[in-house]
């Protein structure tokens, strides 16, 4: 037997708010939320603009110890989840603590902790390492953060893949909820990777931009784009069988009606051009949907030359000529891109679409480029009521992985 599967609840920490509906609020209305970078100096720094996070205080969320030997990626996650919780007034008691699983990952995990300490290593010497700092470092803490602070007990489960992290958390839990292995859990995705070693290694890379305007810096699909803008936070959705919501009077916000993962085998940074494992992950996550239902494509939208090429040839190949007529938005225009938490909060960004009938736009699309000729809601947010949408992620070592939403009914 299969489960309906539905969201009851979401909360998100990210650069354009400290919550799910002033991060909306602010997708919609246009805004940027990158800035030149403040955690650091990046006077030296050939990338000099990202996604921060802003005024977050997170013993708001957790106690001042907790806090003090908790990393910025698990706070958020923490923070997050909570706002989840309550969000779909989940009540987690000895009746179900076992019966409600977590699946949070992170594409980075703790790099301020970790650079931090090493700082400390090398200055100080190894006995002056702090004893938190393995806990504090690795990806698992977010979700094991999270289980103490929210008395689950269910499965839980911490996973990488990259920049398609938080989409795969929501449809692993997805799969796991439709299948009643668990009554609900708590998904998504967490990263703060703003940090001196996180900016350079990016940049060294050649994946980030060195636009030093932050307004224009992130401009997806654009014929000028150069390179992403990192970001960071997290978001966290509460995922519930139709049943169970029912059953205790749960807010429905939407529908998750498919999920597809595939990989490219093909390049460690660089998506396949063809964009053919893309299109599987597609298909995979319409396997029970129709494809002319699709009114939204929340794209991956890096503003990358390569990813925002493919990411088009993809949709070309997966809708044919309807491809043309579904509007397609990246916030990574004015979120940057969050790494393991962009799939989650992006998935978020879908149930609002759906709750509310307006489409984000792709802010800083100026001039067209020939390889990326689709309808990408340019400059402002669009009224328009759709029934069915799809979340494309793709990340470093060929991930693709697509998330299929529908409007509850």
């Amino acid at each position: 037997m299969t489960h309906r599967v539905v969201v009851t609840g979401y909360g998100a920490v990210s650069p354009l708010g400290n919550t799910a509906d002033e991060t909306w609020q602010n997708l919609i209305a246009g805004t940027s939320g990158i800035e030149t970078i403040k955690c650091f100096d990046p006077s030296d720094f050939s990338v000099k603009v990202a996604g921060e996070v802003k005024g977050f205080d997170p013993v708001a969320f957790m106690d001042p110890r907790t806090a003090k030997y908790t990393d910025r990626f698990a706070q958020f996650a923490i923070a997050a989840a909570k706002q989840a919780i309550e969000h779909s007034g989940l009540v987690v008691d000895d009746e179900n603590r076992y019966e409600i699983g977590i699946l949070v990952g992170s594409g980075i995990g703790g790099t301020h902790s970790m650079e931090e300490q090493v700082s400390v290593l090398n200055s100080r010497g190894p006995m002056r390492v702090s004893p938190f700092i393995v806990p504090m470092m690795i990806a698992d803490n977010a979700t094991g953060r999270v289980s103490i602070e929210t008395g689950i007990r269910g499965f839980n489960l911490s996973l990488v893949s990259a920049c398609s992290t938080g989409t795969d958390a929501v449809g692993i839990a997805y799969k796991m909820v439709k299948h009643g292995e668990i009554k609900a859990a708590l998904a998504g995705g967490t990263d703060a990777a703003i940090t001196p070693l996180g900016v350079a290694g990016f940049a060294q890379a050649g994946a980030l931009t060195r636009n030093p305007d932050p307004k224009t810096a992130s401009r997806p699909f654009d014929a000028r784009r150069d390179g992403f803008v990192m970001g960071e936070g997290s978001g966290v959705l509460v995922l519930e069988s139709l049943d169970y919501a029912l059953e205790r009077g749960a807010p429905i916000l939407a529908e998750i009606v498919g999920y597809g993962a595939t990989s490219d085998a093909f390049h460690i940074t660089q998506p396949l051009s063809s964009g053919e494992s893309a299109v599987r992950a597609i298909q995979m996550a319409l396997k029970e949907v129709g494809f002319e239902e699709i009114g939204y494509i929340n794209a991956h939208g890096t503003s990358t030359k390569l990813n925002d090429a493919s990411e088009t040839r993809a949709i070309k190949n997966t809708f044919g000529n309807r491809a043309y007529s579904i509007p397609v938005s990246s916030v990574k225009s004015m979120l940057g891109h969050m790494l393991g938490a962009a799939g989650a909060l992006e998935s978020i960004v879908c149930c609002k679409v759906l709750e509310e009938g307006i489409i984000p736009p792709t802010i800083n699309f100026e001039s067209s480029d020939p390889e990326c000729d689709l309808d990408y809601v340019p400059n402002h947010a669009r009224k328009l009521n759709v029934d069915t949408v799809i979340s494309n992620s793709f990340g470093f070592g060929g991930h693709n992985s697509v998330l299929a939403l529908r409007r509850y009914s």
